[in-house]
Protein backbone atom coordinates (compact mmCIF):
# COMPACT_ATOMS: atom_id res chain seq x y z
CA UNK A 1 0.00 0.00 0.00
CA UNK A 2 2.59 2.40 0.67
CA UNK A 3 4.60 1.82 -2.43
CA UNK A 4 0.85 2.87 -4.62
CA UNK A 5 0.84 5.76 -2.17
CA UNK A 6 4.09 7.42 -2.65
CA UNK A 7 5.37 8.49 -5.74
CA UNK A 8 8.70 8.43 -4.84
CA UNK A 9 9.18 4.77 -4.03
CA UNK A 10 7.13 3.83 -7.43
CA UNK A 11 10.03 6.20 -9.69
CA UNK A 12 12.42 4.45 -7.87
CA UNK A 13 10.90 1.11 -7.98
CA UNK A 14 10.64 1.60 -12.27
CA UNK A 15 14.43 2.67 -12.40
CA UNK A 16 15.23 0.05 -10.72
CA UNK A 17 13.19 -2.53 -12.83
CA UNK A 18 14.91 -0.83 -16.29
CA UNK A 19 18.33 -1.39 -15.13
CA UNK A 20 17.63 -5.12 -14.10
CA UNK A 21 15.24 -5.49 -17.45
CA UNK A 22 17.27 -7.34 -19.82
CA UNK A 23 17.95 -5.36 -23.24
CA UNK A 24 20.19 -6.16 -26.46
CA UNK A 25 23.36 -5.80 -26.27
CA UNK A 26 23.17 -4.80 -22.32
CA UNK A 27 24.44 -2.20 -20.69
CA UNK A 28 28.44 -3.55 -20.24
CA UNK A 29 28.66 -4.34 -24.00
CA UNK A 30 26.44 -0.98 -25.37
CA UNK A 31 29.12 1.29 -23.12
CA UNK A 32 32.10 -0.19 -24.19
CA UNK A 33 30.88 0.00 -27.67
CA UNK A 34 30.31 3.83 -26.94
CA UNK A 35 33.79 4.36 -26.03
CA UNK A 36 36.09 2.16 -27.39
CA UNK A 37 34.35 2.36 -30.83
CA UNK A 38 35.08 6.05 -31.73
CA UNK A 39 38.32 6.17 -29.93
CA UNK A 40 39.44 3.22 -32.38
CA UNK A 41 37.61 5.18 -35.69
CA UNK A 42 39.64 8.69 -34.06
CA UNK A 43 42.83 6.37 -33.76
CA UNK A 44 42.99 5.01 -37.44
CA UNK A 45 42.41 8.89 -38.86
CA UNK A 46 45.34 9.75 -36.60
CA UNK A 47 47.44 6.82 -37.70
CA UNK A 48 47.61 7.91 -41.64
CA UNK A 49 46.37 11.88 -41.79
CA UNK A 50 50.22 12.13 -43.21
CA UNK A 51 49.21 10.81 -46.14
CA UNK A 52 46.88 12.24 -49.32
CA UNK A 53 43.50 10.59 -49.20
CA UNK A 54 43.01 9.48 -52.46
CA UNK A 55 43.57 5.68 -53.22
CA UNK A 56 46.55 6.33 -54.96
CA UNK A 57 48.69 7.78 -52.15
CA UNK A 58 47.13 5.38 -49.83
CA UNK A 59 48.44 2.53 -52.04
CA UNK A 60 52.13 4.27 -52.14
CA UNK A 61 51.77 4.80 -48.13
CA UNK A 62 51.30 1.23 -48.14
CA UNK A 63 54.06 0.17 -50.00
CA UNK A 64 56.39 2.28 -48.30
CA UNK A 65 55.05 1.62 -44.58
CA UNK A 66 53.06 -1.46 -44.45
CA UNK A 67 52.98 -1.78 -40.58
CA UNK A 68 51.40 1.37 -40.35
CA UNK A 69 49.02 1.63 -42.79
CA UNK A 70 47.73 -1.90 -41.84
CA UNK A 71 47.53 -0.58 -38.31
CA UNK A 72 45.15 2.38 -39.69
CA UNK A 73 42.74 0.98 -41.75
CA UNK A 74 42.52 -2.60 -39.21
CA UNK A 75 41.52 0.30 -36.62
CA UNK A 76 39.25 1.75 -38.82
CA UNK A 77 37.38 -1.00 -39.47
CA UNK A 78 37.62 -2.72 -36.03
CA UNK A 79 36.50 0.31 -34.60
CA UNK A 80 33.18 0.27 -37.03
CA UNK A 81 32.79 -3.71 -35.96
CA UNK A 82 32.64 -2.26 -32.24
CA UNK A 83 30.58 0.91 -32.69
CA UNK A 84 27.17 -1.04 -33.58
CA UNK A 85 26.03 -2.11 -30.27
CA UNK A 86 26.67 1.29 -29.32
CA UNK A 87 24.74 2.37 -31.70
CA UNK A 88 21.43 -0.15 -30.89
CA UNK A 89 22.25 1.74 -27.24
CA UNK A 90 21.96 4.78 -28.68
CA UNK A 91 18.62 3.44 -30.79
CA UNK A 92 17.24 2.55 -27.05
CA UNK A 93 17.42 6.09 -25.44
CA UNK A 94 15.70 7.82 -28.39
CA UNK A 95 13.26 5.49 -28.91
CA UNK A 96 11.60 5.80 -25.26
CA UNK A 97 10.53 9.46 -26.50
CA UNK A 98 10.96 9.17 -30.33
CA UNK A 99 10.64 5.51 -32.06
CA UNK A 100 10.30 6.14 -35.65
CA UNK A 101 13.64 8.21 -35.67
CA UNK A 102 15.24 5.73 -33.20
CA UNK A 103 14.45 2.73 -35.87
CA UNK A 104 15.15 4.69 -39.22
CA UNK A 105 18.09 6.46 -37.80
CA UNK A 106 19.66 3.36 -36.47
CA UNK A 107 19.11 1.01 -39.15
CA UNK A 108 20.57 3.44 -41.68
CA UNK A 109 23.48 3.93 -39.27
CA UNK A 110 24.17 0.55 -38.97
CA UNK A 111 23.89 0.11 -42.65
CA UNK A 112 26.75 2.76 -42.82
CA UNK A 113 28.71 0.89 -40.70
CA UNK A 114 28.60 -2.52 -42.77
CA UNK A 115 29.10 -0.35 -45.66
CA UNK A 116 32.57 0.53 -44.20
CA UNK A 117 33.45 -3.19 -43.05
CA UNK A 118 32.72 -4.04 -46.59
CA UNK A 119 34.93 -1.58 -48.62
CA UNK A 120 37.20 -2.71 -45.76
CA UNK A 121 37.54 -5.66 -47.25
CA UNK A 122 38.22 -4.07 -50.50
CA UNK A 123 40.98 -1.70 -49.63
CA UNK A 124 42.50 -5.24 -47.76
CA UNK A 125 42.48 -7.05 -51.34
CA UNK A 126 43.89 -3.82 -52.82
CA UNK A 127 47.18 -3.92 -50.20
CA UNK A 128 47.26 -7.37 -50.97
CA UNK A 129 47.92 -6.44 -54.57
CA UNK A 130 50.82 -4.41 -53.70
CA UNK A 131 52.36 -7.42 -52.05
CA UNK A 132 52.23 -10.39 -54.20
CA UNK A 133 52.29 -8.03 -57.46
CA UNK A 134 53.76 -4.44 -57.55
CA UNK A 135 52.70 -1.14 -56.35
CA UNK A 136 52.15 -0.36 -60.08
CA UNK A 137 49.76 -3.47 -60.74
CA UNK A 138 48.02 -2.73 -57.78
CA UNK A 139 47.31 0.94 -58.86
CA UNK A 140 46.40 -0.04 -62.38
CA UNK A 141 43.93 -2.68 -60.71
CA UNK A 142 42.71 -0.36 -58.49
CA UNK A 143 42.19 2.57 -61.06
CA UNK A 144 40.33 0.32 -63.97
CA UNK A 145 37.53 -1.36 -61.35
CA UNK A 146 37.03 1.84 -59.08
CA UNK A 147 33.52 2.08 -60.35
CA UNK A 148 32.66 -0.97 -60.94
CA UNK A 149 29.26 -2.43 -59.65
CA UNK A 150 28.31 -3.35 -56.06
CA UNK A 151 25.40 -2.62 -54.46
CA UNK A 152 26.94 -1.51 -51.43
CA UNK A 153 27.20 1.75 -53.59
CA UNK A 154 23.83 1.96 -54.61
CA UNK A 155 22.74 2.59 -50.49
CA UNK A 156 25.52 5.42 -49.80
CA UNK A 157 23.20 7.80 -49.32
CA UNK A 158 21.29 6.43 -46.04
CA UNK A 159 24.21 5.09 -44.46
CA UNK A 160 25.06 8.88 -44.38
CA UNK A 161 21.87 10.08 -43.68
CA UNK A 162 21.32 7.94 -40.81
CA UNK A 163 24.01 10.43 -38.63
CA UNK A 164 21.34 12.95 -39.07
CA UNK A 165 18.24 11.28 -38.08
CA UNK A 166 20.41 10.04 -35.22
CA UNK A 167 21.66 13.09 -34.03
CA UNK A 168 17.74 14.61 -34.49
CA UNK A 169 16.71 11.90 -32.11
CA UNK A 170 19.03 12.43 -29.35
CA UNK A 171 18.13 15.80 -29.21
CA UNK A 172 14.60 15.56 -29.26
CA UNK A 173 14.95 12.93 -27.20
CA UNK A 174 17.72 15.08 -24.66
CA UNK A 175 19.66 12.01 -24.67
CA UNK A 176 22.37 14.62 -26.02
CA UNK A 177 22.53 18.23 -25.66
CA UNK A 178 22.87 20.56 -28.38
CA UNK A 179 26.30 20.78 -29.08
CA UNK A 180 27.01 16.83 -28.79
CA UNK A 181 23.60 15.96 -31.15
CA UNK A 182 25.36 18.44 -33.93
CA UNK A 183 28.62 16.69 -33.28
CA UNK A 184 26.83 13.62 -33.82
CA UNK A 185 25.74 14.78 -37.25
CA UNK A 186 28.78 16.08 -38.47
CA UNK A 187 29.38 12.20 -39.41
CA UNK A 188 27.19 12.97 -42.76
CA UNK A 189 30.38 14.68 -43.86
CA UNK A 190 32.88 11.52 -43.37
CA UNK A 191 33.96 10.15 -47.07
CA UNK A 192 32.93 7.22 -47.57
CA UNK A 193 34.13 4.72 -50.36
CA UNK A 194 37.56 2.59 -51.33
CA UNK A 195 40.80 3.39 -49.94
CA UNK A 196 39.67 6.47 -48.21
CA UNK A 197 42.33 7.87 -46.57
CA UNK A 198 42.10 10.83 -43.94
CA UNK A 199 40.82 14.06 -45.27
CA UNK A 200 41.66 17.67 -43.14
CA UNK A 201 38.44 17.87 -42.13
CA UNK A 202 38.31 13.89 -41.17
CA UNK A 203 40.07 13.81 -37.72
CA UNK A 204 37.52 16.55 -36.65
CA UNK A 205 34.65 14.81 -37.95
CA UNK A 206 35.47 11.64 -35.86
CA UNK A 207 36.96 13.58 -32.55
CA UNK A 208 32.85 14.99 -32.97
CA UNK A 209 31.98 11.59 -32.58
CA UNK A 210 34.02 11.16 -29.46
CA UNK A 211 32.89 14.27 -27.96
CA UNK A 212 29.20 12.91 -28.72
CA UNK A 213 29.73 9.23 -27.18
CA UNK A 214 32.34 8.47 -25.44
CA UNK A 215 30.93 10.34 -22.41
CA UNK A 216 27.78 8.25 -23.47
CA UNK A 217 29.58 5.14 -22.86
CA UNK A 218 30.68 6.61 -19.25
CA UNK A 219 27.03 7.09 -17.98
CA UNK A 220 26.05 3.81 -19.40
CA UNK A 221 28.61 1.88 -17.49
CA UNK A 222 28.10 3.59 -14.54
CA UNK A 223 24.06 3.80 -14.41
CA UNK A 224 24.03 0.60 -12.41
CA UNK A 225 25.30 -2.46 -10.30
CA UNK A 226 28.29 -4.05 -10.81
CA UNK A 227 28.90 -7.33 -13.35
CA UNK A 228 28.31 -10.38 -11.24
CA UNK A 229 30.66 -12.70 -11.07
CA UNK A 230 29.43 -15.17 -13.56
CA UNK A 231 29.94 -12.78 -15.97
CA UNK A 232 33.40 -11.47 -14.90
CA UNK A 233 34.41 -15.59 -15.33
CA UNK A 234 33.02 -15.92 -18.46
CA UNK A 235 34.45 -12.69 -19.60
CA UNK A 236 37.94 -13.89 -18.68
CA UNK A 237 37.27 -17.40 -20.27
CA UNK A 238 36.67 -15.66 -23.40
CA UNK A 239 39.29 -12.96 -23.61
CA UNK A 240 41.69 -15.62 -23.31
CA UNK A 241 40.07 -18.13 -25.72
CA UNK A 242 40.43 -15.27 -28.14
CA UNK A 243 44.13 -13.94 -27.34
CA UNK A 244 45.49 -17.81 -27.76
CA UNK A 245 43.74 -18.23 -31.44
CA UNK A 246 45.49 -14.64 -31.89
CA UNK A 247 48.43 -16.00 -30.88
CA UNK A 248 48.43 -19.42 -32.31
CA UNK A 249 47.22 -17.55 -36.22
CA UNK A 250 50.57 -15.21 -35.73
CA UNK A 251 52.89 -18.23 -35.06
CA UNK A 252 50.65 -20.78 -37.24
CA UNK A 253 49.69 -18.46 -40.23
CA UNK A 254 48.73 -22.12 -42.25
CA UNK A 255 46.29 -22.24 -38.97
CA UNK A 256 44.06 -19.87 -40.72
CA UNK A 257 44.20 -21.06 -44.39
CA UNK A 258 41.86 -24.80 -42.74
Amino acid sequence: MEVLMNPEIQETSSHERDQTAFWFPGRWIGGLSLLIGPLLLLAAALLRIQFHYFYDAQLAAYADHPVLITAAYSCFVLGCLFLWPGIITLVRFIGMKHPALAIWGGMFTILGLIGRVFHGGIDHMAFQLVNVQSLVLADKAVNDSYHAFHIVRYFNGMMMFGWILLAIGAYRSRTLGLIRSAALASMFFLPLGTLKGTRFESTFLILGLCIALVPLGVKVLRDGPPPSRKAIIWTIVCVVVESVFLILSILFPEFMRR
